[in-house]
C-alpha cells in the first residue's frame, strides 16, 4: 500500500545499494523484488543450515526506523542477536503463552515490531494488533478481547488515566 511512497526514491535507493521489496500486486519497476512471486515459487523443503544460519550473530538482520530524535528518522541496523534477545522480552515481565497483549504501537518501530510481535512469538502468547492507538476504545478493546498484558511507550497511560 505503501510502494507509492518509497518509488520516488527508488533511484537513490539503488545508487545506495538499497533493495527494495514488495508484497503486493504489482507491477514494480526494475530493481524491485517482487515477494509474493518468489513466495509463490518457493519449495516447502527447508534449505540446509548453513545457507540461512548467520555467520556472525551481530551481522545485520534486519532494519528499522529510528524515531528521528537526532534529526529526520533513518534506517537503523538490527543485529540477528538482537532479533534473538527480543523472543524473551515478554519472559522478562513475568508474560507467559497464556497471556493475551494488545499492541497498538507502530510496527514499523522497534518497540512494536521486535519487542511486541517477536516477543509474542518468544512466549507462543497471542497478540491483538490494533492499527492505532485509541484511549476512548482501549478498555472495551481490552475486555472484548480478553487482554492480559499492554505494551506501551510514552504517554499512552496518561491517556488513558484522563479518559472518564
Amino acid at each position: 500500500d505503501l510502494f507509492g511512497s518509497v518509488e520516488p526514491l527508488l533511484p537513490d535507493l539503488r545508487e545506495d545499494g538499497v533493495a527494495v521489496w514488495v508484497l503486493g500486486a504489482g507491477p514494480y519497476p526494475p530493481g524491485v523484488v517482487a515477494l509474493q512471486e518468489l513466495l509463490d515459487a518457493a519449495s516447502e523443503e527447508l534449505e540446509p543450515e548453513d545457507v540461512w544460519e548467520p555467520e556472525d550473530m551481530n551481522d545485520t538482520c534486519l532494519y528499522i526506523f529510528t524515531s528521528g530524535t537526532t534529526g529526520l528518522p533513518k534506517a537503523a541496523h538490527v543485529s540477528h542477536l538482537k532479533v534473538v534477545m527480543c523472543l524473551s522480552f515478554y519472559e522478562l515481565v513475568g508474560a507467559s503463552s497464556r497471556d493475551v497483549v494488545y499492541l497498538a504501537l507502530p510496527l514499523y518501530h522497534m518497540a512494536g515490531s521486535l519487542l511486541g510481535i517477536v516477543g509474542c512469538l518468544g512466549i507462543g502468547a497471542t497478540c491483538v494488533l490494533k492499527e492505532k492507538f485509541s484511549a476512548s476504545q482501549f478498555w472495551d478493546d481490552c475486555r472484548a478481547e480478553g487482554v492480559t498484558v499492554f505494551q506501551y511507550i510514552g504517554e499512552l497511560c496518561r491517556y488513558l488515566v484522563n479518559q472518564p
